[in-house]
């Protein structure tokens, strides 16, 4: 969505097709980086209807920043929460695993 001086950018994570463990991790890790937002200057509180996170890039923000280094943060960005919701997951099985093994020694 662009305007004369700006120009959003909304990302939807297919969160409904994972399985229900991984779409609770990426919709909390996203809620988490949304009330951080100020911390990143393009990165909106609240996304557009229907989409997982938006980012507004202004004509201020391309005066600060090249576009090229925009662009390039936007794909980390979505890389990263990839693979955070990734480890999240990881983390919670091995944990989940040591507190049933713990759990079922006391059998």
């Amino acid at each position: 969505e662009s305007s004369i001086n700006s120009i959003r950018i909304s990302i939807r994570f297919k969160m409904e097709d994972a399985d229900p463990l991984e779409a609770v991790l990426g919709r909390s890790f996203l809620r988490f980086l949304m009330r951080r937002a100020e911390e990143f200057d393009i990165l909106r509180r609240v996304p557009i209807e229907g989409y997982s996170i938006s980012f507004l890039v202004t004509n201020s923000h391309l005066q600060k920043m090249s576009k090229k280094g925009i662009v390039e943060f936007i794909i980390q960005f979505m890389e990263d929460v990839d693979k955070e919701v990734s480890d999240l997951k990881i983390s919670m099985s091995a944990r989940g695993r040591v507190v049933a093994s713990q759990y079922l020694k006391s059998f």
